[in-house]
Formats: structure tokens, C-alpha cells, sequence
């Protein structure tokens, strides 16, 4: 079996609401040119892939890339982070039972992924709460930052410790709706921009103290987890000689590091391996960021490619680390 931890979808029920209300959601359809794309008001525009609304589009990728089931998220811009409180859980709601929709059209393939309203923290652990019992998701999807709030502000606490009570997996993925200073050209704020993001709210929730509270908790970070397991020796060495580093922590950076989880996004054998050593294959997970073109087209040979990996840690990397992960 192979398993893809990191697949974006778009529900109909969420695409019609955006149609129906551009002005509500701000957000619309076009279809110039005889391509549907989602324009964002606040400058976010991308193709609406069939894969991202259509189920036997999403089976039909899996197929040729070799997946077995995929674990489907929304795409970020649809977590609605901006939004007050009425809007932001509608918004939730439609993607969740959206998801839901379409996981019920082929049970055997996919699995949901919730999506919550994070900068309401009471109605993102009711949304969360709905998601588990109402359609039996096991996972959910998160920002980096919460409109430039990290995720170790104590104002999330509460939400984090639920889904560890719950024994829910959170996904966390950067997000953007627009540029960003210094990351203009270049799609920058993807190439650049989305692994700093990671890393940044990665090493908050090591410095702050947030990941020794929160012992337990499955967090699993997109894109290999950005920058810092790179450079993880830095912040170990930070930790050692800088006081500010050690001052709600007392715990080893890089023994934070290996209690969270990672996805093989990275694009280069040698950073894989890297990883895989690091943190061991029981903490990789393999990932595709479909139907993104900054996704992985071919997961399996990506695998193949890494230096010295054995039988044992393919098969654990490609289905057995998502499996423990899901509690499946």
C-alpha cells in the first residue's frame, strides 16, 4: 500500500458557494479562456484543476502515480483565516462536508482532512469536534501562522490540546493570499516564502515551550518541514550559548524535532535521506501536494532515488508511518 498524506482537493459545495456569493466570500470563478480559475480578492488566483473537485479525477492521478488512498485537505487559500466569526465557520463547514462528499464516493481510496476556523479558537474546537464525530476524520489541516499569529501563541493552546485528546493528526501547511516584502519575483513567496514559514513557526512552538506542554500531540509539518531540519544545528547551538533560546525550554531542539512528523516533499534525494536520518522513517510520511505544480509527480520514483533506503523503510515511509499516524 502506499498512502499520500498531502493531497489538496476543493469541494463542489465550496467552489458553488464561492460562485453563488463572490462578493460574501471574496472570492470568485472566472472562466476565461475556457479554463475555470479561483481569483482571490486579495490577489491569490490559481487553475481549478479537475483533481481539486472531481473524485475520479483525484483516483485517476493516484492511479498513475502509483497511490493506493490519499488524505485529502483543502487547498490553503480556503482556510478563511481573515474572516469574522459567521463567515470563517461557514467556511469550514462547507469544505468539511464537502470533504466529506467526496470521501464517500470512494471510501476504500481517500480520507478527510478537516479544515477549522483557527482565528476563532472556540469555534475551531467545536468545528473540530463536528469533523470527528459527525464524518470520522482523523486529521486536520492547520496554517503555519494564523494571519501572522504563530501557532505557539497561547491563544491556540486549548485547540492543540484537543486534538491531542482526541488523537486527531495536525497538519500543518503554510498559506498566502498575496506577496510578500522581498518575495515578489520569482514566486518567491511559494519557493522561498513556504519553507521559511514552516520553519519559523516550527522553531516558536520548539522555543516556546508549546511542543513540552503539548507531549503527545501528532503534529505533522508540509514540505519536508521547510528549512529546519537543515539547520537544526543551529538552534541547538542557540539553545546552548544564547539565554533567550533557553528560557521557556530546557529541552534539546533537536529532540523536539524528532517528536514531529514530516512529509517527503522535499524535491532531492540527498534532503530525503537527510531527513530520514535524522528523524527515522517512523516520522516520514510520503506526500505529493497534488494538484499543485509544485507537487510531486512521481512520489514512488522520488522514493527509489534516496541513497541506501531500505525495503523496510520504503514500505514505512510510503504507507506504514500514515497508517500509525491515522490509526489505521
Amino acid at each position: 500500500m502506499r498512502i499520500d498524506i498531502h493531497s489538496h482537493v476543493i469541494p463542489p459545495r465550496m467552489v458553488d458557494a464561492i460562485a453563488a456569493d463572490p462578493a460574501g466570500f471574496a472570492a470568485r470563478v472566472t472562466a476565461e479562456g475556457g479554463t475555470r480559475r479561483m481569483v482571490h480578492d486579495q490577489g491569490y488566483v490559481y487553475p481549478l484543476f479537475d483533481e481539486f473537485i472531481d473524485v475520479s479525477a483525484k483516483l485517476k492521478a493516484m492511479d498513475r502515480k502509483g497511490l493506493d488512498v490519499s488524505v485529502v485537505s483543502t487547498a490553503p487559500p480556503m482556510f478563511y483565516y481573515w474572516a469574522q466569526a459567521d463567515l470563517a465557520a461557514k467556511a469550514a463547514r462547507l469544505v468539511n462536508d464537502g470533504i466529506a462528499e467526496m470521501v464517500a464516493e470512494a471510501p476504500d481510496r481517500l480520507r478527510g482532512m478537516a479544515s477549522v476556523p483557527m482565528q476563532h479558537p472556540e469555534l475551531a474546537v467545536a468545528e473540530l469536534e463536528r469533523a470527528v464525530s459527525a464524518h470520522g476524520f482523523r486529521a486536520v489541516e492547520i496554517g503555519t501562522t494564523i494571519e501572522g499569529v504563530q501557532l505557539a501563541d497561547p491563544r491556540f493552546r486549548p485547540f492543540l490540546r484537543r486534538a491531542r485528546e482526541l488523537d486527531v493528526l495536525v497538519f500543518i501547511h503554510p498559506y498566502y493570499v498575496g506577496s510578500k516584502a522581498g518575495l515578489e519575483e520569482y514566486y518567491l513567496t511559494n519557493l522561498a516564502g513556504n519553507p521559511a514559514d514552516t520553519a519559523v513557526a516550527l522553531a516558536n512552538l520548539i522555543f516556546s515551550g508549546a511542543l513540552d506542554e503539548l507531549s503527545g500531540l501528532k503534529l505533522l509539518a508540509a514540505h519536508g518541514g521547510g528549512y529546519l531540519p537543515y539547520q537544526i544545528g543551529r538552534l541547538v547551538h542557540g539553545h546552548t550559548v544564547r539565554g533567550e533560546a533557553r528560557a521557556r525550554t530546557l529541552s534539546s531542539p533537536k529532540e523536539l524535532l524528532k517528536s514531529l512528523y514530516f512529509d517527503t516533499l522535499v524535491f532531492d534525494p540527498q534532503a530525503l535521506r537527510f531527513l530520514i536520518d535524522l528523524v527515522g522513517a517512523e516520522h516520514v510520511c510520503l506526500g505529493t501536494d497534488a494538484p499543485f505544480d509544485m507537487g510531486d509527480e512521481t512520489p514512488l520514483a522520488s522514493l527509489d532515488a534516496v541513497p541506501g533506503l531500505s525495503p523496510a523503510a520504503r514500505d514505512r515511509i510510503g504507507a506504514g508511518t500514515a497508517l500509525a499516524l491515522l490509526g489505521e
